[in-house]
């Protein structure tokens, strides 16, 4: 068994208390963070949307800089407290790294706050400019979709008319205000474009090889926000390019946004979305889908690849659980019947998009 780390932070009774009176303040409040024997003097505040209301609170914990307006590390210590497993977060990420697209890094800690058990937290690495200095690509704008508004159209899903901003949905992680500019005219591309002129001018802003990987991963994982929201995009400053990554999956692997169980055969081979819509609409774009996907599907979406991988995370976390305070004992059961439920998620899942390939055509 992999001993988990763990980490402790350390917060001000009279900050706690103002942390806990305002979940959705996204004020930053002083705290320490003890990792092995080092401590840090961080900055905290409660993170996500809907999590928030949930009982056991995710994390945004930034490291305090001594330069004033200078980018300072950061990272998320997600509760995925309606994941029964824990686990479908970091598995969606390996899953990702592993058929070649960008992600996040994940893995799993056990939490103390003042001294008090917090319970089992997924670290997940940011995706800022120290995410894109680690793995060596140029520095670049950041934009994540943090709504249903960024769907790639010029119509808003949410209020069922046209937007009054192109780059509605969106919020700027890296960059300045101006360079909204860049997103607005790859949008503007996107949905203006005549498709007899779209396959030529589509690879002039967007990464098509990555961007069907990225496609791939979210079809077979199943993150139904993941189109539309769940994403980050990033322009690399050289060639003004843009490639996706996906952010936010414990809604994945057979569950949903609520913990509840989804149909193997629930989103379509093809997805959605309207810039998906449009490059899978190019042929030569569609049969390098085809070829792909049936790659995947035959060697890294299979039970047999990803079982032993789930194997060594469910025995790492077992003994852990019955230290998290936000778990009780039926959970504990639960939290074993999900590795069978998740194998089955995806010898189904499998069958049907290999059913399905033939669309493809």
């Amino acid at each position: 068994m992999t001993a988990l780390p763990t980490y402790s932070l350390f917060i001000h009774p009279n900050d706690l208390r103002d942390l806990r009176a305002d979940i959705w303040s996204d004020e930053l409040i002083a705290a320490r963070l003890k990792k092995g024997e080092k401590i840090f003097p961080v900055e905290i505040c409660y993170r996500g949307s809907h999590i928030r209301k949930l009982p056991k609170k995710s994390y945004l914990i930034q490291f305090k800089s001594s330069r004033k307006k200078s980018p300072v590390p950061e990272f998320h210590l997600n509760a995925e407290y309606n994941d029964p497993s824990l686990i479908r977060n970091r598995l969606s990420f390996h899953f990702f790294k592993r058929i070649g697209a960008l992600a996040p890094e994940a893995s799993h800690i056990f939490l103390k706050v003042n001294g008090e058990p917090a319970g089992l937290y997924l670290q997940i690495e940011s995706v800022d400019e120290f995410f894109l200095k680690k793995r060596g690509l140029p520095p670049g704008n950041i934009y994540y979709a943090i709504n249903d508004n960024a769907n790639f159209s010029l119509i808003s899903p949410i209020m069922n008319e046209v937007k009054s901003r192109l780059e509605k949905g969106y919020e700027l992680k890296c960059g300045k205000e101006e360079d909204f500019g860049y997103l607005r005219k790859l949008i503007y591309v996107i949905n203006s474009t005549p498709q007899s002129d779209f396959p030529n001018e589509i690879v002039k802003h967007i990464a098509i090889e990555p961007y069907l990987r990225w496609l791939i991963g979210v079809v077979c994982t199943q993150n139904f926000d993941g189109f539309i929201q769940n994403y980050a995009l990033y322009r690399n400053s050289e060639t003004g390019i843009f490639e996706i990554l996906p952010w936010d999956y414990d809604a994945t692997w057979g569950r949903d946004i609520n913990g509840e169980l989804m149909s193997a055969d629930y989103i379509p081979i093809t997805g959605y979305n309207t810039l998906t819509a449009r490059i899978l609409d190019v042929y030569d774009f569609r049969k390098r889908y085809r070829e792909m996907i049936t790659e995947i599907l035959e060697t890294a979406f299979t039970k047999n690849e990803l079982e032993p991988v789930l194997l060594e995370w469910f025995d790492t976390l077992r003994p852990y659980l019955k230290m998290d305070p936000f778990k009780k004992k039926n959970e504990l059961d639960a939290f074993e019947a999900e590795f069978e439920l998740i194998l089955r998620y995806i010898e189904d899942r499998n069958r049907y998009l290999v059913k399905n390939i033939a669309s493809l055509k």
